[in-house]
């Protein structure tokens, strides 16, 4: 077994799609680790907003967090309307481009992909974060931790979805149950006490108020806690990631990310205000996260506190896995619409987009290595481009019942119409509010997307323009051409080279640059007794030598020089550089060299013309005769 399919088990074929294809109990491990860590920092970064308030703070998390569910109600009735609508996937880029046009579509595209790599960094930062402040002797190893689950993640990525689903299964139940768990104690006791609950561990006091609330507060907590709804458009992205019924498997799996993601909402608010828990400062002595203090107030910090927190940070880590699961879907369709290179398209040896899983990751670690591992200051860039598609994706469906008609239209549309004017007033609201923090970051990067996906299309269709053939094929036979062999040395690689360069053309040139090699000797002499006699009893033409000798020890510019020089004097022929080299036998061999062939034809290709034409003729070593 090698390396590689150890690593990345075996290649599949592609009719053993089906066997990777998934239901609703991996698709969300798969799908909606995103949705479902968001709950470890919505509420969180709602009340971080809300802290200037002291105590009095906890009067409205509870309304704020009711308006987050309405609005991801309304969210998820839009997108089960989708995934019916569009069973071949593509979310808000499909949609918005087939109902509201190319450049809508672009739009939604970019703050899809832009949402996606931001996710990864600070999924992956936020897990490693929790770990570092649970072991603070790991916070010099914060950079190093994070690319080691970032390369962790994209292996198990390039295994295909359904090992994805397997390996993430146990954290993301474990997760869910442990928090249900403290929700259901913590709730029974808030009953059975009269809403006021004695905590097992008492959270950190705050004073009792230090302002009001304002209006502009408010709207910026709500804002923070709207990046708890980033991931739900995941599921509508990856239908056909699902076994059949695709549509009703995908909408199985929205149903329970979301009714899950709602409970922990729900709960957590409750669970805050009923205990008195208030955010603590980030990146202050002392700070504790939200879910730490509530599961430490509910049940203390015993065994289960360890083994919920542990699921807490393992989620969290993992939640990067739903960007890995769309992000080379999107690329594979904007790559099919020509808006992103070919590579895109095609899937590797596990039947996952190896090429967007790779892109995927390089732009993460750049993240990672540019903030150090530390990303809290890309949250605020994170709403804006999951709302930003909602709003694309819910207009475009209320442009698709207003065309299509059909059976119960207007409730539809309705639905989805209720959906993009909220999701739009609430884009609204976060763009205003977390300007100033890294909101027209946002704009710039997805309008800077945009840009390159119409450059990467007009230089398609420039290509398809330059290559048409407008004619049949035409059978004129060329003027035989001129052919150029650059050569080192008197060997079996250089003759190689010269046998094939006559069969191609009687007029042939042997090219020799002299360095200061002092191996390396000038072949005037005996040119004539190594080539003209044996091509004269042969009957043909003998390949003319030129020597160069370079002064300063340059080899590619003399020869350059020479082959252009050929060129442009025979306008009319095609010159032809037959390139001899060597094929080694291990690839470790090639440390030993200097690779002169390949980095010739590279020059010959990017900058020799376009009368030139490259020949390559290998030398195989494990082919040659032995040494006596």
């Amino acid at each position: 077994m090698s390396l590689t399919t150890l690593l990345f088990g075996r290649r599949l074929a592609s009719d053993e799609e089906e066997k990777e294809q998934i239901g609703p109990f991996s698709g969300i491990p798969v799908l909606g680790l995103d949705a479902l860590a968001s709950a470890s920092y919505g509420p969180e970064a709602a009340l971080t907003v809300l802290l200037p308030l002291g105590t009095l703070g906890l009067r409205h998390i509870v309304p704020l967090s009711a308006l987050i569910i309405a609005l991801l109600s309304i969210v998820y009735f839009s997108y089960r309307q989708t995934i019916v609508a569009y069973p071949s996937g593509g979310g808000s880029y499909i949609v918005a481009k087939e109902n509201l046009g190319t450049s809508a579509g672009l739009v939604a595209a970019a703050a899809l992909l832009l949402d996606y790599v931001l996710n990864v960094a600070v999924a992956i930062s936020a897990g490693v974060g929790a770990l570092v402040s649970a072991a603070p002797s790991l916070l010099p190893h914060t950079l190093g931790l994070c690319l080691g689950v970032l390369v962790l993640l994209t292996a198990a990525n390039l295994r295909g979805l359904r090992t994805a689903g397997l390996v993430f299964m146990a954290p993301t139940y474990a997760f869910l149950g442990c928090l249900f768990a403290v929700i259901a104690i913590g709730v029974g006791k808030t009953l059975l006490q009269g809403g006021h609950p004695a905590p097992v561990v008492a959270p950190p006091s705050h004073p009792a108020t230090l302002g009001t609330a304002s209006l502009a507060l408010l709207c910026h907590a709500f804002a923070s806690g709207c990046t708890a709804m980033t991931g739900v458009e995941a599921v509508s992205n990856g239908v056909p990631a699902f076994r059949k019924p695709s549509s009703l498997q995908a909408r199985r799996t929205l149903s329970y990310i979301v009714a899950s993601l709602g409970i922990l909402l729900a709960g957590v608010a409750i669970l805050t205000q009923a205990y008195g828990i208030t955010a603590t400062e980030p990146g202050k002595s002392g700070y504790q996260s939200i879910l730490s203090q509530v599961v430490a107030a509910v049940v203390g910090r015993g065994p289960f506190y360890y083994a919920t927190l542990t699921a807490v940070v393992a989620v969290l880590l993992l939640s990067a896995n739903t960007s890995f699961a769309d992000f080379p879907r999107l690329c594979q369709l904007l790559a099919i619409d020509r808006f992103l290179p070919e590579p895109f398209i095609h899937r590797g040896r596990r039947l996952a987009f190896s090429y967007g899983i790779g892109v995927l990751a390089g732009l993460s670690a750049i993240l990672l290595v540019a903030f150090h591992g530390i990303t809290d200051a890309l949250i605020p860039l994170f709403a804006v481009g999951a709302f930003l598609a909602f709003t694309m994706s819910q207009a475009g469906m209320v442009a698709h019942w207003n065309r299509i008609r059909g059976k119960h239209f207007r409730l539809h549309l309705a639905i989805n119409a209720t959906g993009a004017t909220a999701t739009a007033a609430t884009l609204v609201v976060i763009i205003a509010s977390k300007f100033s923090e890294g909101a027209w970051i946002s704009t710039l990067l997805v309008i800077a997307a945009y840009l390159i996906f119409r450059s990467v299309r007009a230089h398609y269709e420039q290509l398809d323009e330059a290559v048409r053939a407008h004619q049949p094929l035409d059978l004129t036979p060329p003027p035989p051409p001129i052919v150029v062999v650059p050569i080192r040395r008197w060997d079996l690689v250089a003759q190689n080279g010269l046998r094939f360069a006559l069969q191609l053309s009687p007029e042939v040139y042997a090219l020799q640059v002299i360095l200061d090699d002092p191996r390396v000797e000038d072949l005037s002499g005996e040119w004539r007794e190594l080539v003209e006699e044996p091509a004269r009893a042969k009957g043909i033409a003998a390949p003319r030598l030129v020597v160069v000798r370079s002064r300063y020890r340059r080899l590619f510019r003399p020869l350059l020089r020479f082959v252009t020089t050929v060129a442009h004097a025979h306008p009319d022929r095609q010159v032809a550089v037959v390139v001899p080299e060597v094929v080694e036998s291990h690839w470790y061999h090639y440390l030993l060299h200097n690779h002169t062939a390949s980095i010739l034809k590279w020059l010959l290709l990017f900058r020799g013309g376009k009368g030139i034409v490259i020949v390559n003729t290998p030398f195989y070593l494990y082919d040659a005769p032995k040494a006596a």
